[in-house]
């Protein structure tokens, strides 16, 4: 995980959990990096870690959502795909992987 992980800064919210979503996330072979964004503070407290891996962008690149309690992460997944169609293949085989991890 470490050597896909970067930008301005490394911290990802829900400790264990968050990290343990960011493993699962970065084996995948057509993720090429993962960079975490701002941490912002939802208006309701939440009770347990959610992931989701949002739409792609026309290049196929992804960004993952993490909520935990009243903070939520967005970080963005650079892919080796090559556009949107190979992207939302991508993005359901990610959401599936994270379903089965979480849900244990």
């Amino acid at each position: 995980m470490p050597d896909k992980l970067g930008g301005a800064h490394s911290t990802v919210i829900s400790g264990r959990t968050g990290k343990k979503v960011v493993r699962i996330v970065a084996k995948h072979p057509l993720v090429k990096r993962i960079v975490p964004t701002v941490i912002s503070v939802k208006g309701h407290a939440g009770g347990k870690t959610t992931a989701k891996v949002l739409r792609p962008d026309a290049r196929g690149n992804l960004r993952l959502l993490i909520s935990s309690g009243t903070s939520a992460q967005e970080l963005r997944i650079v892919t080796t795909v090559e556009n949107f169609e190979q992207g939302e293949l991508l993005r359901r085989e990610l959401n599936e992987m994270l379903s089965d991890a979480l849900d244990r």
